[in-house]
């Protein structure tokens, strides 16, 4: 049977986009079960205390019911180069727990701290969140993602990043990338420079 996740943030005291990961979640439970009962995310989330006053990583696996909830202290990779690699057959719409297939890609990233995955000629994702670009004063991400993360649904929504369909030609036009996902903001992203970028 399937299995699933969601990764929640937990920062300053509460847990981050609650509402946009009980979304996603139910929306996948009627997708591959059928169910229509929603389930709330909240009602099972508690930070241990050895952990209340740090940043969290929260981790949900479920699938029909939920699995697990695990608990840990955040701490951030240190993303500087990407390996731009293609496939036109990856698929991660949804977040299952088999992320096999981005593990393969992964390998290709050689010399490189992580790749930037393109797919029918349009820039997605790097192995484990959503690419932005910043062009003059304007943060721009893929309109096609391979996950529409949490994180960049907000930022659609609040009109702080601008949906684009971006191919490696156009990294040119950009002057620096960032990463964004459940535990990265733009502000606490890496820069990742243009020139580190391998094609």
């Amino acid at each position: 049977m399937y299995q699933f996740i969601e990764t929640i943030c937990y920062r300053e005291g509460c847990f981050q986009r609650v509402e946009l990961h009980n979304e996603r979640c139910n929306l996948t439970r009627n997708h591959f079960f059928g169910i229509q009962h929603p389930l709330r995310l909240e009602s099972i989330l508690k930070v241990p205390l050895d952990l209340i006053d740090e940043t969290v990583k929260c981790t949900v696996t479920y699938g029909i019911d939920i699995v697990r909830v695990e608990y840990l202290k955040y701490q951030m990779r240190t993303i500087r180069s990407l390996q731009m690699v293609y496939d036109d057959s990856v698929e991660y719409a949804y977040k299952f727990v088999d992320r096999s297939k981005l593990a393969d890609l992964l390998k290709l990233r050689g010399q490189y701290d992580d790749i930037l995955i393109v797919k029918n000629g349009l820039i997605t994702d790097i192995s484990y969140a959503n690419a932005i670009f910043r062009r003059d004063d304007v943060w721009y991400s893929q309109g096609r993602p391979l996950l529409f993360g949490t994180r960049l649904q907000s930022y659609l929504k609040e009109g702080r990043v601008t949906p684009a369909l971006l191919r490696p030609n156009d990294l040119q036009l950009f002057t620096e990338m960032r990463i964004i996902n459940a535990m990265i903001s733009i502000e606490d992203s890496p820069v990742i420079q243009i020139c580190n970028i391998k094609e």
